[in-house]
């Protein structure tokens, strides 16, 4: 079950964010907020959670924002937990 939920964690806004693609709305409105393929791939590797939000929400105005930061805050507790766990990993020698 802890799998399950680290590969729904990992892989779940890069899924979501390709099906939000595939969809013709959804390719107008990732056209619109971004314009190239570099950004969102570059989010995609790095911030997943605050791309498919900003995609979704764009254009922003006013409440999107707390979405934007809500995401934003996904992002962070997902690279802060995988920082903190690390150390439990019995081949680790970090500092």
């Amino acid at each position: 079950m802890c799998c399950l939920l680290a590969a729904l964690s990992v892989f779940g806004p890069r899924l979501a964010f390709l099906v939000y693609w595939l969809i013709p709305y959804g390719q107008l409105k990732i056209t619109a907020a971004f314009n190239g393929w570099l950004v969102p791939l570059l989010g995609l590797i790095f911030l997943p959670w605050t791309t498919f939000v900003y995609s979704m929400v764009f254009p922003v105005f006013g409440f999107d924002w707390f979405w934007l930061g809500l995401a934003f805050l996904a992002d962070i507790a997902a690279f802060g937990a995988s920082a903190v766990r690390r150390k439990d990993a019995s081949f680790y020698r970090g500092p």
